[in-house]
């Protein structure tokens, strides 16, 4: 049987590269692609064979569904992107049920650091010209992604640390 930290260890080389790309992609295009989420998706399909028992793999495509039914009904409502939705959903099968406590005081953190962050970078010419075709310089929403990646990221690090 894996353990937690094992599980986390098992997806995090295949989901920091996913997490990071979601964010600089939000930032630069005010938008996660669907490629991005579908990798997601597919690296749980996939790895999550190896990283977790049969039973938790095959209960947590629930934790999928259930959190693409909340997405669709906040992108309905305005609150949340449809692309923000459906990373949030390809994220949810990576966390545990008993950890969802955690993923949710580190997914707000991180939210209120990466909106403060951005919204100070945007205020410094330097990093507008690093970046002067980022769409999120000019958007007045704020680009999800940069705090969704790093969270699930965030995530899987404290479980690969911590065994949580």
């Amino acid at each position: 049987m894996q353990t937690a930290a094992a599980s986390a260890l098992w997806f995090l080389p295949f989901v920091v590269p996913i997490g990071l790309w979601v964010a600089w992609s939000d930032m630069k295009a005010m938008r996660i692609p669907n490629n991005a989420v579908m990798a997601l998706v597919a690296v749980f399909a996939v790895v999550g064979l190896f990283a977790l028992p049969l039973e938790d793999w095959a209960w947590r495509w629930l934790h999928l569904a259930v959190v693409l039914g909340i997405g669709f009904v906040l992108n309905l409502g305005g609150l949340v992107g449809a692309g923000d939705a459906k990373f949030a959903a390809a994220m949810a099968p990576f966390v545990a049920l008993g950890d969802l406590t955690l993923a949710m005081v580190l997914l707000a953190i991180l939210l209120l650091a990466a909106f403060i962050t951005h919204r100070l970078a945007r205020m410094i010419p330097a990093a507008r010209r690093a970046a002067p075709d980022w769409s999120s310089w000019q958007d007045r929403k704020f680009p999800m992604g940069l705090a969704l990646g790093p969270a699930l990221i965030t995530y899987l690090v404290l479980a690969a640390a911590t065994g949580a």
